[in-house]
């Protein structure tokens, strides 16, 4: 038999087994030992060549296996993906039972499984291993590649129970773990095992050594995709909030500008609330230091006064910041330590920084006009006081040039005018009181191109008119509840020249005395109010006056019907107020006097009998008396 036979052998890849066929063959036909010595180099040379082969294709699988690797790595998208491609390259290619990857956790100072293929053991794929406990826990903690024929029995390994416990549970016996490095730092380790004992020879700790390395390179290439990916979204975050600050400072300049221009042009507070709602919507209250509403613009309703007051108090904490209250957003404006009102903005929803401090501003802006306003108020005012001063203490000697001054700050210097003076009472004379009391005399009498002027504890009014009771009334009742504390008025009139205006002003302080003598605190009245009081107080002593508003109904009466009601009143006060005893002075019946009594009650109103009433209705019936054609 020819030794080219093994090189049929080596054509058809044949097993080792088949190479001894050809010797058999030639010892069975009896062959001479030189052809039996030249078959036997034959087949020796043969097996040698077949192993080289073996080794030549599995040399050129596993660097197919890393270039199919490095392809993977390039076209990263998965990392687990990546991850688990390896670790099955890793058990074909080493033949293993199970290959798996452990990361390193710093931190925790253990190994966790990643990935694994192959394995069939829940406790194995949950296995944490401690830095140097077990092979792979050594590999991790020293970066060097170890290997195991028989781990169990091996005794250069720190066993602990659970690891032996879940590596007994896998059947796993060989085990070889290789470190994946990056640098100098340790990520985690590959390793691949069989449940049968076998040896690792040095070609496999390099093959799987470079499995390892791709590992790792893929760990760092998804942790470098994870930084850029997280950098992406911080940077897009980034452009997005500076996108937003432009927008808001855009927004808040353009709100700042139209402030400015209100400010400048002569606007008002209702101006600033409209500018301020078109920026930021909503509807927006702007409310005085006592919680009265200035203006409004949206389309929110009113606000309730407790509402209006929790705002009010809120904003006060932190004054010129903005504060929500609720679902209300407040900024309270002030000059110094005095507030002098809030902004009340809502239904905005939730405010940024930004449009905060648009709140803020117009909250200043406010703040600016309501002390223009002041300002302005009171120079008027003062050039007010100043003509009404000087009619009140009777500076009058150029009635001419006083009228012209009149005309100036348009008061009609021909016209009839009431004086209404203003006792201020109850309360403390708290710090400002005065002032808002000037401010608020001097702000209605320019409204009614009237004047006004505080002297002391008084504020005097010279108000158009010729009805100076219900001046006074009016007076009392809306600068009380504008100071929260009583303010009693008198008042006197009308006058139709600017030189009585000091007389007419002695009787109102007259009336505001009686007033108050009377205990009737915050009402306002005349003389003619004041009844026989104010007939004894009055410049001008108005019997007919008094007559009609304590007795005209009944006279009144008497002069269409031709009866006597005021005599039955005078014989039935002379009397002591006895029926019996009027009847038999006026000769009638007792039930004549009751019927002229009811007569008299329809007429004058049923309190006529009271104590007051009855001493008013008893003078006047003297005076008309007095008063009689004889």
């Amino acid at each position: 038999m020819s030794p080219g036979v093994f090189l049929e052998l080596l054509a058809r890849d044949a097993s080792p087994v088949e190479y001894e066929g050809p010797l058999v063959e030639a010892r069975a036909a009896g062959a001479a030992p030189a052809v039996l010595a030249e078959l036997e180099r034959a087949k020796l040379a043969a097996l040698r060549v077949r192993a080289s082969l073996e080794r030549h294709a599995r040399r050129e699988a596993r660097l197919t296996a890393l270039f199919d690797t490095a392809g993977d790595l390039a076209a990263l998208r998965d990392v687990d993906a990546v991850l688990r491609a390896i670790v099955r390259r890793a058990r074909r290619l080493l033949d293993a039972d199970i290959s798996y990857i452990a990361l390193n956790d710093d931190e925790a100072g253990h190994a966790y499984m990643r990935v694994t293929d192959g394995s069939v053991s829940a406790a194995f794929r949950r296995l944490k291993l401690p830095m140097g406990s077990g092979l792979v826990g050594l590999v991790a903690q020293t970066a060097t590649p170890y290997s195991s024929p028989d781990y169990l029995t091996d005794a250069r390994f720190n066993h602990r129970g659970f690891i032996d416990a879940a590596v007994g549970e896998e059947a796993l016996v060989a085990i070889l773990g290789v470190p994946m490095r990056l640098g100098g730092k340790v990520l985690g380790v590959l390793a691949a095992a069989n449940r049968t004992e076998r040896p690792f020879d040095q070609e496999d700790v390099t093959l799987l050594a470079s499995l390892a390395a791709h590992a790792a390179v893929a760990l760092d290439n998804a942790r470098l995709l994870e930084e850029t990916r997280t950098a992406l979204e911080e940077l897009s975050v980034a452009n997005e909030d500076v996108r937003a600050r432009g927008e808001a400072v855009e927004r808040a300049a353009q709100a700042h500008d139209r402030m400015t221009d209100l400010v400048v042009r002569g606007g008002g507070i209702q101006g600033v609330a409209a500018v301020v709602t078109e920026v930021l919507g909503g509807a927006l209250h702007v409310l005085d230091a006592d919680g009265r509403e200035l203006a409004a613009v949206g389309a929110a309703g009113e606000l309730a006064p407790a509402r209006a007051a929790d705002a009010a108090a809120a904003a006060s904490r932190t004054p010129g910041h903005a504060v929500a209250c609720g679902d209300l957003w407040v900024a309270a404006f002030s000059s110094g330590e005095e507030r002098l009102g809030t902004l009340v903005l809502r239904e905005a929803g939730e405010l940024s920084g930004a449009d905060q401090r648009i709140l803020e501003r117009a909250a200043l802006v406010a703040a600016l006009l309501r002390l223009f306003r002041r300002s302005a108020a009171e120079a008027e005012g003062r050039v007010r006081g100043e003509l009404l001063g000087d009619l009140l203490d009777e500076r009058t000697g150029d009635l001419d040039g006083l009228r012209d001054r009149a005309r100036r700050v348009d008061v009609d210097p021909d016209a009839p005018h009431v004086l209404v003076a203003v006792r201020l009472t109850g309360g403390e004379d708290e710090p400002g009181r005065r002032r808002r009391a000037a401010f608020w005399a001097s702000s209605h009498a320019a409204a009614q191109r009237g004047l006004a002027t505080a002297r002391g504890d008084e504020v005097v009014l010279m108000l158009p008119g010729d009805r100076p009771g219900a001046a006074a009334q009016h007076v009392a009742q809306q600068l009380g509840a504008s100071l929260g504390v009583p303010a009693t008025a008198g008042a006197a009139g009308p006058v139709k020249a600017l030189d009585g205006v000091a007389a007419a002003y002695r009787e109102a302080q007259r009336c505001a005395r009686a007033l108050v003598a009377l205990d009737r605190h915050g009402d306002g009245a005349g003389a003619a109010e004041l009844g026989f009081v104010g007939l004894l107080i009055g410049d001008e002593h108005d019997v007919a006056g008094f007559l009609g508003g304590a007795l005209g109904p009944v006279l009144a009466y008497d002069e269409r019907r031709g009866t006597d009601l005021a005599g039955t009143l005078e014989t039935y006060f002379g009397t002591g107020a006895s029926t019996a005893r009027t009847a038999e002075r006026l000769h009638i019946h007792v039930n004549t006097v009751a019927q002229r009594l009811d007569r008299i009650a329809r007429l004058l109103g049923p309190d006529w009998q009271s104590p007051s009433q009855a001493l008013e209705i008893q003078l006047a019936l003297r005076l008309h008396r007095l008063h009689r054609p004889a």
